[in-house]
């Protein structure tokens, strides 16, 4: 019985050390266990019911967000800054079903993978809204979301969403 119970304490150790090695540490800081939950929110709430490109990019946003001066430096305050993402992203309960998916995503977003049409873009809607504004440079349409930088009107090359990029799974 204690052989059994000592067993069962170095597995659930080994594996809480994998995924915080995974995610990039233990602490609470940039790549951390904390980090992971807030990209995986992101994804999830995002980006669930997409392709894988539409998790990576969506999580690509996120990191673009983290490096610019005018977003919080961590993820979590990215994710949770207020009206950013979908509401309730930082408390709805997720779907443990969904989760593989998201987190492998997530993990690979924080990894460094990166969407190769993504560019600088730090903002998305929904691919079939449009929007009055000049100032919306499109990159990517993937998992139902366009992705956009905001430029000033006359650096703007790409004012329409372009074709949606091809679905590529590999789960």
């Amino acid at each position: 019985m204690a052989y059994q119970n000592k067993a069962r304490l170095i597995a659930v150790a080994t594996i809480a050390t994998l995924v915080l090695t995974a995610c990039g540490g233990g602490g609470g800081g940039r790549g951390s266990r904390g980090e992971l939950n807030c990209m995986e929110r992101a994804i999830y709430f995002e980006a669930n019911r997409s392709s894988r490109e539409g998790m990576i990019a969506v999580g690509n946003v996120v990191m673009n967000r983290v490096r610019s001066d005018q977003f919080p430096n961590s993820v979590c305050g990215v994710v949770s800054q207020k009206n950013q993402f979908a509401p309730g992203v930082m408390t709805r309960k997720m779907n443990p079903r969904d989760l593989p998916q998201v987190r492998e995503a997530a993990i690979a977003v924080l990894r460094g993978e990166r969407h190769p049409r993504i560019g600088n873009a730090m903002f998305f809607h929904t691919h079939g809204h449009r929007f009055p504004y000049d100032n919306m440079h499109y990159t990517l349409v993937a998992g139902g979301n366009a992705f956009y930088e905001k430029r000033k009107s006359h650096l703007v090359t790409q004012p329409v969403p372009p074709a949606p990029a091809p679905i590529r799974r590999r789960w």
